[in-house]
Protein backbone atom coordinates (compact mmCIF):
# COMPACT_ATOMS: atom_id res chain seq x y z
CA UNK A 1 0.00 0.00 0.00
CA UNK A 2 1.34 3.41 -0.99
CA UNK A 3 1.34 6.07 1.71
CA UNK A 4 1.32 9.79 1.07
CA UNK A 5 3.03 12.07 3.51
CA UNK A 6 2.36 15.77 3.79
CA UNK A 7 5.08 17.98 5.21
CA UNK A 8 3.72 20.86 7.25
CA UNK A 9 6.26 23.54 8.08
CA UNK A 10 6.49 24.49 11.75
CA UNK A 11 5.00 27.84 12.67
CA UNK A 12 6.24 30.09 15.41
CA UNK A 13 5.58 33.59 16.68
CA UNK A 14 7.97 34.98 14.11
CA UNK A 15 6.44 32.92 11.25
CA UNK A 16 2.69 32.54 11.87
CA UNK A 17 0.52 30.55 9.45
CA UNK A 18 -0.75 32.54 6.49
CA UNK A 19 -4.13 34.13 7.09
CA UNK A 20 -6.86 33.48 4.59
CA UNK A 21 -8.81 36.48 3.34
CA UNK A 22 -12.06 34.50 3.36
CA UNK A 23 -11.69 33.05 6.86
CA UNK A 24 -14.84 33.40 8.98
CA UNK A 25 -15.51 32.71 12.60
CA UNK A 26 -17.77 29.81 13.58
CA UNK A 27 -20.51 32.18 14.68
CA UNK A 28 -20.43 34.01 11.33
CA UNK A 29 -20.67 30.72 9.45
CA UNK A 30 -23.50 29.37 11.57
CA UNK A 31 -25.50 32.57 11.20
CA UNK A 32 -25.19 32.60 7.39
CA UNK A 33 -25.57 28.94 6.44
CA UNK A 34 -27.52 25.96 7.65
CA UNK A 35 -25.92 22.75 6.44
CA UNK A 36 -28.04 19.68 6.77
CA UNK A 37 -27.73 16.26 5.21
CA UNK A 38 -30.52 13.96 4.15
CA UNK A 39 -31.74 11.75 6.95
CA UNK A 40 -31.82 7.96 6.89
CA UNK A 41 -34.46 6.42 4.62
CA UNK A 42 -35.24 2.80 5.46
CA UNK A 43 -36.27 2.14 1.86
CA UNK A 44 -32.62 2.63 0.82
CA UNK A 45 -30.40 1.00 3.47
CA UNK A 46 -27.32 0.56 1.24
CA UNK A 47 -24.57 3.05 0.67
CA UNK A 48 -25.41 3.44 -3.03
CA UNK A 49 -27.92 6.28 -3.01
CA UNK A 50 -28.70 6.37 -6.75
CA UNK A 51 -32.23 5.00 -6.34
CA UNK A 52 -32.83 7.29 -3.37
CA UNK A 53 -31.79 10.26 -5.53
CA UNK A 54 -34.10 9.27 -8.40
CA UNK A 55 -37.02 8.47 -6.07
CA UNK A 56 -36.80 11.86 -4.34
CA UNK A 57 -36.63 13.60 -7.73
CA UNK A 58 -39.78 11.86 -8.98
CA UNK A 59 -41.55 12.24 -5.61
CA UNK A 60 -40.97 16.00 -5.70
CA UNK A 61 -42.58 16.44 -9.10
CA UNK A 62 -45.45 14.09 -8.20
CA UNK A 63 -46.01 16.07 -5.00
CA UNK A 64 -46.10 19.48 -6.69
CA UNK A 65 -48.39 18.09 -9.41
CA UNK A 66 -50.80 16.90 -6.72
CA UNK A 67 -50.52 19.67 -4.11
CA UNK A 68 -48.96 22.66 -5.90
CA UNK A 69 -45.57 24.33 -5.60
CA UNK A 70 -46.48 26.16 -2.39
CA UNK A 71 -47.07 22.94 -0.44
CA UNK A 72 -44.27 22.96 2.16
CA UNK A 73 -43.78 19.15 2.62
CA UNK A 74 -42.85 18.87 -1.10
CA UNK A 75 -39.76 20.95 -0.41
CA UNK A 76 -38.26 18.09 1.63
CA UNK A 77 -38.09 15.98 -1.53
CA UNK A 78 -36.39 18.83 -3.39
CA UNK A 79 -33.81 19.33 -0.61
CA UNK A 80 -33.14 15.58 -0.61
CA UNK A 81 -32.60 15.22 -4.36
CA UNK A 82 -30.49 18.39 -4.49
CA UNK A 83 -28.31 16.91 -1.78
CA UNK A 84 -28.10 13.36 -3.17
CA UNK A 85 -28.09 13.79 -6.96
CA UNK A 86 -25.21 15.07 -9.08
CA UNK A 87 -26.08 18.38 -10.78
CA UNK A 88 -25.54 16.84 -14.22
CA UNK A 89 -28.26 14.27 -13.56
CA UNK A 90 -30.71 16.92 -12.38
CA UNK A 91 -30.15 19.10 -15.44
CA UNK A 92 -30.48 16.06 -17.75
CA UNK A 93 -33.71 14.98 -16.05
CA UNK A 94 -35.05 18.54 -16.25
CA UNK A 95 -34.32 18.55 -20.00
CA UNK A 96 -36.02 15.17 -20.38
CA UNK A 97 -39.09 16.36 -18.48
CA UNK A 98 -39.36 19.43 -20.72
CA UNK A 99 -38.96 17.28 -23.84
CA UNK A 100 -41.50 14.72 -22.59
CA UNK A 101 -38.96 11.88 -22.64
CA UNK A 102 -38.49 11.42 -18.88
CA UNK A 103 -38.36 7.65 -18.15
CA UNK A 104 -40.81 7.68 -15.25
CA UNK A 105 -44.40 8.81 -14.74
CA UNK A 106 -44.67 12.05 -12.78
CA UNK A 107 -48.46 11.90 -12.47
CA UNK A 108 -49.68 11.83 -8.85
Amino acid sequence: MLKTWVVIPPYSDTHPPPSLPYAMSDSELSSKYVLQTVGFDARFPNTNQTRNCFQNYTDYFKCIAAKGEDYVPCKQFKRAYNSLCPNEWISRWDDQREAGTFPASLEP
